[in-house]
């Protein structure tokens, strides 16, 4: 076996990796860039050396610096793990000229899945059978969209180049195929340097399956089972669970074979994933074969008890397969959610930040954590915003689901915008349940997902979180203001006592808490009656409507016990800088503390900016000054960790001034141009 390898990656997938090297004894070496010096995969390696700058471009995309580290530590091995290196048939080419073991496919097998048209005609000869479309050489704009014509809408458009949902676009009418066939053409060449793409009939309500196989180099071959990942946004999975709902022993093993065939028909060794789409009927269609270890490979180690890693290590160092096919079994159900550093009320808007509060759920043989981060970490612009995947386990898929519920509730995490919140509403609503998904899940089930539809109990519900919040930061200044006093030469000052009191005046905190941009106004009243101190707190809307809660409570560290109407409960509390999060066994709710306005803003004349909605790289700018402009036009393109954003014109108007151009790094919040509202101009030359 290997004595040392060299890990070309970071974050949580070089974590897991070092993890069964050091089970298997195995030294490890970690790179690293500028913004990774002190991140978790550097302090677990063995060994560590510095790539460059923090933009991938400059470090872990350099393939001679990854091979110069490896020669230079000695390792005998690479493991890529997933993106960055990791299907660059270059890099697998130039590792074995330098004699260094590639843990991965042969140089040829990626070069065949490296582009989807290839790849389709391969299993087209090999008879894995293919969705109807478009593969062919001839790029012109016309061609494709006649290809699109014939079929008929909708359409998908891919980057033959692509994966992880970059370069592709769903066209659901004529009219959009240009501008939908320019942005995944832009998006391609940014992300792989090649804007060739390919168009396929879409499948309205099918499934992603996707099946695990593994070969070796003795002519063994073998499949560990399916995926279902079809819960997914922006065409990157979210949640996904193992084994596939609804999947019957033939059609499972008709699957499994038409995988190994796809991978027989390209020589292929190692790890791979071959994704298909199945549709409702249970007719299947060959996708794209995948020539790397998944983000999701975890889920099916939890039902197969094998460490896939390891697998992959002992094939690359020539061993046979573990097992056979006879001797793999599924027991059990697992999923595995992905903890992102994004907003999902805010189109999934990548998020960034620090780590101030990061608490996990306890990992047992029921709930595991892949992760590359810790308290404290910086969630940065430069790298995909995924924190942590989330994996649970148990002996059916209802028991898991309610692990996974649990789990949620508990994760905790300060200081970034994430996606919690998002994934425990989907875990949780009907259809998910009762596995009516296809890849259209979350825009069907929209209202769901993000409580559109709220019900009077849902209002209640928040009108007591409110009260729970606000609570929760009086005890705390109480409790702040008892500490400062007993420290005090005079602990009976009138500046030390805690409870807000006031000559001739009730006892009473005044706080303005938001929650989803909606404000609302909270009076703190503290009464006593005999020994019991009961608080009563008037919540104040925007519009005006007011609720008042009774409420008693106490305060240990992070957790508050609140009585309210007899109903005696525990949350736990997050609470950092302005933001303040309530986790109760429905979920987490979030709320803003909103600081008093002393009427210091400008108004600025009625005329707006336009403003990044996240830190960035400016892709393309649309619009030039002077120039009049439509209500939705796209005005400028920006890019960060991986995803383009389109920022559109808010209604009629004038572009009075463009601030950066095409290449500039943007910070989140920086005014990107200035805009003027035709009806604001209208209404000033009157």
């Amino acid at each position: 076996m290997f004595t040392k390898i060299l890990i070309a990656n970071r974050g949580e997938i070089a974590c897991r990796i070092i993890k069964t090297a050091k089970r298997m004894g195995i030294l490890t070496v970690a790179v690293y860039s500028d913004a990774d010096q002190n991140a978790l995969h550097v302090h677990m390696a063995d060994e560590a050396i510095y790539l460059g700058g923090s933009p991938s471009r400059e470090s872990y995309l350099v393939g001679e610096k990854v091979i110069a580290a490896a020669k230079k530590t000695g390792a005998q091995a690479i493991h890529p793990g997933y993106g960055f290196l990791s299907e660059n048939a270059d890099f697998c080419r130039a590792c074995k000229q330098e004699d260094i073991i590639f843990i991965g496919p042969p140089v040829e097998a990626i070069e065949a899945m490296g582009s989807k048209s290839a790849a389709k005609n391969i299993m087209q000869k090999a008879q894995v059978p293919l969705v109807p479309g478009y593969h062919g050489e001839d790029q012109s704009r016309d061609i494709i969209k006649k290809a699109a014509d014939d079929m008929g809408y909708p359409v998908l458009l891919k980057a033959t180049a692509g994966g992880g949902g970059k370069g592709m676009r769903q066209i659901w009418h004529e009219d959009e195929f240009d501008e939908g066939l320019a942005a995944a053409k832009r998006e391609s060449m940014s992300s792989f340097g090649d804007d060739t793409m390919l168009v396929e009939k879409y499948l309205t309500q099918p499934r992603h399956v996707e099946i695990q196989v593994f070969c070796d180099n003795h002519q063994n071959a073998v499949y560990l089972f399916e995926r279902d990942c079809s819960v997914q946004r922006r065409h990157q999975k979210v949640i996904e669970e193992a084994p596939a709902f609804s999947m019957s022993e033939t059609l499972r093993a008709q699957m499994g074979e038409s995988a190994i065939k796809s991978a027989q028909a390209i020589g292929y060794q190692g790890a791979g994933t071959v994704e298909f789409l199945l549709d409702i009927d249970g007719s299947f269609y060959f996708m794209e074969m995948n020539t790397r270890l998944q983000v999701e490979h975890p889920v099916t180690e939890m039902i197969s008890g094998q460490d896939l890693v390891e697998w992959q290590l002992r094939v690359a160092y020539g061993e046979t397969l573990p097992k056979t096919q006879q001797q793999l079994t599924i027991n059990g159900h697992a999923f595995e959610a992905r903890i992102y550093a994004e907003d999902p009320s805010n189109d999934f808007l990548p998020a960034t930040g620090r780590l101030n509060l990061l608490k996990t759920p306890i990992e047992s043989k029921h709930v595991r954590i892949d992760t590359g981060v810790r308290q404290g970490d910086e969630v940065s612009v430069f790298y995909d915003p995924m924190i942590a995947k989330l994996i649970v386990w148990d002996e059916s898929r209802e028991k898991a689901l309610q692990r996974l519920a649990k789990a949620l509730r508990e994760y905790r995490i300060e200081g970034v915008t994430t996606n919690i919140e998002f994934l425990y509403n989907l875990a949780t609503t009907d259809a998910f349940i009762n596995a009516e998904i296809d890849t259209g899940f979350i825009e069907k089930n929209n209202d769901a997902i993000f409580h559109k539809t709220a019900t009077q109990q849902d209002g209640e519900r928040l009108i007591n979180q409110l009260a729970i919040a606000a609570l929760y930061l009086v005890l705390s200044l109480e409790n702040n203001n008892k500490a400062q006093a007993a420290l005090s030469n005079d602990p009976h000052s009138p500046w030390h006592i805690p409870s807000a009191w006031r000559l001739n005046e009730a006892h009473n905190h005044a706080l303005t808490l938001a929650y989803k941009d909606i404000e609302y106004a909270l009076i703190i009243e503290q009464q006593h009656e005999a020994s019991i101190c009961s608080y009563i707190i008037t919540i104040t809307s925007k519009n005006g409507t007011t609720h008042t809660v009774e409420c008693q409570g106490e305060i240990a560290g992070e957790k508050i016990t609140v009585t309210i109407e007899g109903h005696r409960s525990q949350s736990v509390i997050a609470h950092s800088n302005s933001s303040i999060s309530v986790y109760q066994e429905h979920g987490v709710v979030n709320f803003r503390e909103i600081s008093a306005d002393y009427g210091q803003s400008q108004d600025d004349d009625n005329h707006g900016g336009l403003t990044a909605p996240m830190n960035g790289t400016m892709v393309s700018v649309l619009v030039a000054s002077g120039e009049h402009v439509n209500k939705g036009q796209p005005l400028v393109i920006m890019e960060a960790m991986k995803m383009e954003h389109t920022i559109k014109a808010p209604s009629d108007g004038i572009i009075n001034e463009v601030f950066f151009s095409a290449g500039d790094m943007v910070n989140g919040g920086a005014e990107l141009l200035a805009f003027s509202a035709l009806a604001l101009i209208d209404a000033e030359e009157k």
